[in-house]
Formats: structure tokens, C-alpha cells, sequence
């Protein structure tokens, strides 16, 4: 690895910490505006102004705001997302089981929409402009155009309703086999998998056509190799940059945009228990969730970055 391949990674990672900083800085300040005030919703409108500004003290709020937030952010780079308003309970505790919870459905999607994606893609490329390649793509532009409520609710009534294969409600627990928490998670990971599968198939696709044109791609079929063969081992590993890309920025979203799917399946896990205490405005849970999905949003495609340099032969073997 040369010494210009190392320098542009340190600015991806320099880059990607600054990125997360600000991140910090604007989730603060967008809960620090939220209308009302915290100490009064918690102890409700009949609560005294001076109970009020007991709590108020109790709380911190009385600090000035650049203080609340170094003081935040100093809490949060040793470990401590602090703690719950509504029920006073450790967050970092509270979101353990909840982002193993998350990250299981995210795994489990990603296992099955990934190489699928892929798959699809290459068989797209293979049989471009015949009915395999538009029914392909006709179906994952029809997946694209559907809002993921209303991909999660024709799978719950289609299967938990009518044919009643999967439970409507994901409820999961650590007593439970690994085949009970398949079982329990079918039909959310079947609505994430549908969500995320047309953007990495069509970008796939895109991808390889676009290095289908290349003069060496030509050579080969000249020597008489098989379309098929081209596709899978000349023309896909020189398009794998931009495919990660596409397939990190969806990881992503698996992890960071389930909050709809969580709160239609009433699934036990990060987007759920961000909304449980939006609903209570409990400020401390929304900023250290907010920045957990920041974090993650953001290293992952930091990561895509990375991957897609230390892939590029051009950066690898300068001339």
C-alpha cells in the first residue's frame, strides 16, 4: 500500500470524525429547539414553578446550552449516553438488548438482499432489453415506487392475516431458538429486504453495462468466452466500486431508516424505542439514538470509501 493510498484514507477517517462532530452539534441544538419546556412535561401542568425549577436544576437545564453540550459530548466519549428522563433508567443499558435486536434483523436482511441483488443484477446484464431483464426491473421499480408502510402492511395482511405463515407482531426475547427469532422476524426482514433490494440490483446493473463498453470486454468476447463468464469474471470485479457503495449506503439504511418497519411489526429494537420516548420527549434517548445512527450512517459509508479506494487499481499502481 503506497504512501498517496494511506494519505487519502486518513482523510476519509479525518474527514468522517469531523462529518460525525457536526452531526453532534446539530442534533443538540435541533432537541435544544423543540417547543415546551422538559421539566414541565415531565412533571405535568398542575406541577408548582418552583417544583418546576427544582427539577430544572436537577436536570442541568439550567445551564447554558454550549455547557450542556460539552458536557454531553464528554459524557458520550467515555461511554455514557446518559440517562432515561421518563423512567431514570441508564440508556446505555436500555439500547444494549435493543441494538442486538436491530442489528439481528439487519444481518439476517442483508444475508438474503444482498447477494440476491447482485444476482439479479448480473442476470439483468445477461439478458438486457429481453422480458428477463424488464421483468427485473419492472418489479424492483415497482418495490422502489412503494413506501415501506405499505409494503409492511400488504406482507402482514397477505401472510400473517390471510394465510397466517408469520406472526404480524415480531416479538423477540433471549429464551428463543434461533429458528423461533427467524420465525418472529420473516415478515419485517421480507419488507426491508424488498425496500433495498431494487436500489442495489439496479445499480448492478447499471454498473456492469457501464463496464461493458470497455475495449477489453470486447477482447473477450472475440476469444469466444461466454456472456455469462464475461459478465461474472471480467466485467463485475471491475465494477465492485461502485456496487459497495450502493450496498454500504443500504446496509445503512438497515440499521439507521428501520424505524418505520420496527413501529409497523411492533419489533423490540432501536427505531422502537426511539419512538417510545419521542412520544414522553425524553431529550436525552432521542440525542444518544440520533447519534448512534449518525455514527453508524457514517462510518459505514466511510467504510464504502475506503473500500472503494484500496479496490481502485489506479490509486493502488500509480504510473
Amino acid at each position: 500500500m503506497n504512501s498517496f493510498v494511506l494519505k487519502l484514507i486518513a482523510q476519509r477517517l479525518a474527514l468522517g470524525l469531523l462529518l460525525l462532530l457536526a452531526v453532534s452539534v446539530l442534533i443538540f441544538a435541533g432537541t435544544e429547539m423543540l417547543p415546551g419546556d422538559v421539566a414541565q412535561s415531565i412533571l405535568g401542568q398542575s406541577a408548582t414553578p418552583q417544583a418546576v425549577d427544582n427539577l430544572r436544576r436537577e436536570l442541568g437545564l439550567d445551564q447554558p446550552a454550549w455547557s450542556r453540550y460539552i458536557d454531553w459530548l464528554g459524557g458520550i466519549l467515555q461511554g455514557d449516553l446518559g440517562t432515561a428522563l421518563s423512567n431514570r433508567q441508564d440508556i446505555a443499558q436500555s439500547l444494549w438488548g435493543r441494538a442486538g435486536n436491530t442489528l439481528f434483523l439487519a444481518f439476517w436482511t442483508a444475508i438474503v438482499a444482498v447477494p440476491l441483488a447482485i444476482l439479479l443484477g448480473l442476470v439483468a446484464v445477461r439478458y438486457q432489453s429481453r422480458w428477463p431483464d424488464r421483468v427485473i426491473s419492472g418489479s424492483t421499480l415497482t418495490a422502489i415506487s412503494l413506501p415501506e408502510f405499505f409494503i409492511g402492511y400488504l406482507l402482514i395482511y397477505l401472510f400473517a392475516v390471510q394465510l397466517n405463515w408469520f406472526p404480524s407482531v415480531s416479538t423477540v426475547h433471549g429464551g428463543m431458538s434461533l429458528g423461533e427469532r427467524l420465525h418472529a422476524i420473516a415478515l419485517p426482514a421480507a419488507t426491508l429486504t424488498l425496500v433495498i433490494l431494487a436500489h442495489m440490483m439496479r445499480m448492478t446493473r447499471a454498473a456492469i453495462l457501464n463496464v461493458m463498453q470497455s475495449p477489453y470486454i470486447e477482447t473477450a468476447e472475440l476469444k469466444g468466452l461466454g456472456s455469462f463468464r464475461i459478465i461474472v469474471r471480467h466485467a463485475f470485479p471491475n465494477a465492485i466500486a461502485p456496487v459497495v457503495n450502493v450496498v454500504m449506503l443500504n446496509l445503512a439504511f438497515l440499521i439507521v431508516g428501520v424505524v418505520v418497519v420496527e413501529v409497523i411489526f411492533v419489533y423490540p429494537g432501536m427505531g422502537q424505542y426511539l419512538i417510545d420516548h419521542v412520544s414522553k420527549r425524553d431529550v436525552p434517548v432521542v440525542q444518544a439514538v440520533g447519534l448512534i445512527f449518525a455514527a453508524v450512517y457514517i462510518g459505514l459509508n466511510m467504510l464504502a470509501d475506503i473500500i472503494a479506494i484500496l479496490t481502485n487499481p489506479r490509486l493502488r499502481h500509480p504510473k
